[in-house]
């Protein structure tokens, strides 16, 4: 037998990779089962190292890019990856696993400061480390938090003895509102004193103040000023215009710093977090929105979708912000695409339907298509997804497309009963307001009724699309057949049958003819009079089939036939910033 398994290792190491990447495949959702695997790939051999075998090698890579596939938002993760490939494999390799995250979470600070602080501890070409700080500073500088990467950049700058690099980084930094903002001017001010005049702001400033100061002497009739006059003035306006600089990005702070003070977590977690924290989020993104600064919205709406990336609510507002942005078509599909293949869970499908819809817009109607036989594949009962299918063909290649996404549904054996029942009732109202074909539509429903009379949905869709025919002779016949259709053959629980009820002696009151009140009274006390002469309490939930007792439906059958179908739109309500409980993302 080898000494080693296929996951590398010993044959008892291999067994406990072996169970970790089962009970991973069980759940890739659970963050303890990943992190029980990455620790284990992690002591293979003792402790992976240069000297380990190839197989524990790509046991550990293979490992560690699943995880971070799944979890791309966790920076430690990466940063610990790319330490690990230093020590195995060199700075090459290391290097490859930065660029991937840093890809993977552009705003990380974190993981920026690590990829650089590695860069100057390996690399002696400062042009190639230059580059990379500024990358980073283009990626992170406006974070409120970046005072941590400046430093670093300012300090790798110290090491060259570069003085000129140094002074323009604190120049530059003193503009951005960041959480020690102060500290950079208070340095400026020091090594302005020590900077030649040309260094201290840019050409044209400087002219601008020369010739003001030269004006100024002119105009007091002191004649000339000569050279070391001039600079001193010069300097003691580089120092004012600063010091506005300061000023400005002082209250720009102070505009941003209750929000920043109710960030309680900066980071990524698989963990729920805290409707005020949400609510704090909401808040600081309506400030940003309106104070109309684009490099700062993106900035903090990056920041948001970090923390917050298992939430649809968040995406779902940076697309709609973004496309009101002119020419943001890429950026708002990418926005999408992001949030539905690594992010949201697929429990709510809400945000992927709304991305068919812009590919839709934007004439990608085959990416749409796509996107809905994806989605329904992940949850394949989902009565939604497949009506919003059959409208998508409907609008693109007409009725009968649309009908044909039904019924081949409807003719799928795993399709769930009362998926099925809804399924039915969408198609039947479809015919009715695409084509105003009412008898059509009312065969549909009179035709299944025999295997759907259980389906909420089913008979919500019926009494709407009766209740919505014009007035005729035969409709008060139609609607009251269709109600004792409801009472004798659903097993739906009594208490919805009632509320049918309501809907039914509403109608005859509004809408019957002059004998309404004959039947509205015998059903009144039928379905609401005591119990020894109620018809709901005589016949329960029961129905029959043939003179038979049906019986009545277990637990799990009438959960599912009383639940109602919603849009998803339909479930976003005011957000709760108050409630004690952490807000669910599922």
């Amino acid at each position: 037998m080898s000494d080693f398994g296929p996951f590398g290792g010993s044959e008892e190491e291999y067994a406990a990779i072996r169970k970790l990447n089962a009970d991973v495949e069980a759940d890739p959702d659970s963050f303890e089962r990943w992190e029980a695997l990455i620790t284990a790939c992690e002591a293979l051999e003792g402790g992976l190292n240069r000297n380990a075998s190839p197989a524990a090698l790509q046991t550990f890579r293979d490992a560690y890019d699943r995880f971070l596939h799944k979890f791309p938002l966790l920076f430690g993760y990466w940063q610990k990856y790319a330490e690990l490939e230093f020590s195995i494999a060199g700075p090459e390799s290391a290097e490859m696993v930065y660029e991937r995250g840093v890809a993977s979470i552009t705003n990380s600070v974190d993981l920026w400061l690590a990829y650089c602080t590695f860069k100057t501890e390996t690399t002696h070409d400062p042009q190639l480390v230059r580059e990379l700080f500024e990358r980073g500073a283009n990626a992170v500088g406006y974070d409120f938090m970046a005072h941590i990467f400046w430093d670093k950049y300012i300090d790798y700058e110290g090491l060259q003895e570069a003085h000129d690099h140094i002074y323009a980084l604190h120049a530059r930094v003193v503009r951005i509102p960041l959480h020690q903002y102060a500290r950079y001017y208070e340095r400026l001010r020091v090594l302005a004193l020590e900077r030649p005049l040309t260094e201290l702001a840019s050409a044209d400033i400087i002219a601008r103040f020369r010739s003001e100061v030269e004006s100024e002497y002119n105009a007091r009739g002191s004649g000339e000023p000569v050279g070391d006059v001039i600079e001193r003035e010069i300097r003691t306006k580089v120092d004012a215009m600063f010091y506005e600089i300061f000023a400005s990005t002082q209250a720009e702070v102070a505009k941003r710093w209750t929000y920043e003070a109710e960030i309680k977590r900066p980071y990524f977690h698989v963990t729920e977090l805290e409707h005020q924290q949400l609510n704090n989020w909401r808040k600081y993104l309506d400030f940003e929105e309106q104070e109309g600064d684009f490099a700062r919205i993106t900035t903090l709406y990056e920041r948001c979708l970090t923390t917050c990336a298992l939430y649809e609510e968040f995406w779902l507002r940076y697309a709609r912000w973004m496309s009101g942005q002119d020419g943001k078509e890429e950026e708002v599909r990418n926005i999408y695409r992001r949030a539905c293949t690594i992010f949201v869970p697929v429990s709510r499908p809400g945000i992927r339907l709304q991305w068919a819809y812009f590919e839709e817009a934007f004439g990608r109607v085959d990416v749409a298509l796509d996107i809905h036989a994806v989605l329904l594949d992940k949850i394949p009962d989902c009565i939604e997804v497949v009506t919003s299918w059959a409208n998508l063909a409907r609008r693109q290649y007409g009725l009968d497309a649309a009908v044909q996404v039904y019924r081949d549904q409807i003719d799928t054996p795993t399709v769930d009963l009362f998926t099925k029942a809804a399924l039915v009732a969408e198609w039947a109202y479809l015919l009715w307001k695409t084509n105003r074909s009412a008898d059509e539509a009312r065969g549909i429903f009179l035709k299944n009724v025999q295997w759907y009379a259980d389906s909420r949905i089913f008979w919500d869709r019926w009494f709407q699309f009766e209740l919505e025919q014009s007035g005729d002779g035969d409709q008060e016949e139609r609607v009251s057949h269709l109600f004792n259709d409801l009472r004798n053959k659903s097993r739906l629980p009594t208490s919805l049958k009632l509320e049918y009820t309501k809907q039914y002696l509403e109608f005859l009151v509004q809408r019957g003819t002059k004998d309404a009140m004959k039947t509205y009274l015998q059903v009144d006390r039928e379905m609401f009079g005591p119990t020894s002469i109620s018809y709901a309490s005589r016949s329960g939930t029961s129905a029959k089939e043939n003179g038979a007792s049906r019986g009545e439906l277990d637990e799990a059958s009438t959960r599912k036939a009383t639940a109602k179908s919603f849009a998803f739109y339909e479930l976003y309500g005011e957000p709760t910033s108050d409630a004690q409980v952490p807000a669910d993302f599922n």
